[in-house]
């Protein structure tokens, strides 16, 4: 009996080795789950460098890019400080010319008022003066020396004191010449004239004929000009102011073509 207890034990134990050996124990599952969470983690991790080295060419690339547009800027950059510096000479240089003409200008403004004061020393203050006012020569001739009153006829007078001007003003190459009529504020209404604008226009007319048709002054540089009361030089109230008022001024203004060469 206890021969065949023996035997029974051993086969038990036997099977139970048998049966052991054939089923996965706890140990090897758990290493096979770490085996394919280290294959998982490899292929994340090789996906994640692949996006990686992606990334770093790219990176690559931006930087040839911008080295490229910072060496582009830098030659721009350069031809831009070179033209400013050629600009700015040549601004240097156009200033310089400009600054010339402008006071040849005067000089010879200087030196043309000068020429018509002496030629014109004869005549008294109140009948004419000659002065510098904005770069323009002016000859305000009053009415008492041209003109008797609501006419638009030269008087002998006034007519030898244009030839005078007239010479001078035909020894110049480079003057333009406006001739402005001007009247006191006292309403007037004439067979001839309607207003006042209309007998000022009508006495700046007479002497740019005269000094074109009697005494030979270019056609070409010369307007006539009526204004009428709307540029006194002194009050109408008075008697005074309006005898001032009363004029025609011989404006004689520089040829400024050179200068305007130097602007456009």
């Amino acid at each position: 009996m206890k021969h065949k207890i023996h035997i029974l034990t051993l086969l038990t134990l036997a099977f139970g080795l048998i049966f052991t050996s054939c089923g996965p124990s706890k140990a090897l599952l758990n290493s096979e789950a770490r085996v394919d969470k280290l294959q998982t983690d490899s292929t994340d991790t090789h996906e994640l460098l692949n996006d990686c080295n992606a990334m770093v060419s790219l990176l690559n690339k931006e930087k040839a890019n911008l080295q490229n547009e910072n060496a582009d800027s830098h030659n721009d950059l350069k031809a831009l400080a070179s033209e400013s510096k050629l600009t700015i000479a040549d601004q240097a240089k156009r200033l310089k010319n400009f600054q010339d003409i402008i006071q040849n200008q005067k000089d010879v403004m200087s030196k043309l008022k000068n020429s018509i004061t002496n030629a014109l020393l004869n005549y008294k203050t109140d009948e004419l003066s000659v002065y510098i006012k904005d770069g323009n020569v002016y000859v305000s001739l009053q009415e008492k020396l041209l003109f008797k009153s609501g006419s638009d006829v030269v008087d002998p007078k006034g007519k030898e004191a244009l030839k005078l001007l007239a010479k001078v003003l035909n020894t110049t190459t480079d003057i333009m010449v406006m001739i402005e009529g001007h009247t006191d504020n006292v309403p007037i209404k004439t067979a001839l004239f309607e207003d006042n604008w209309d007998l000022s226009a009508a006495r700046a007319t007479s002497i740019v004929r005269i000094l074109t048709k009697d005494f030979a002054f270019d056609s070409n540089r010369i307007t006539a000009s009526g204004r009428g009361k709307f540029h006194p030089v002194k009050t109408n109230d008075t008697a005074e102011g309006r005898a001032d008022n009363r004029r025609t001024e011989v404006i004689l203004s520089p040829d400024l073509k050179e200068m305007y060469k130097l602007l456009y």
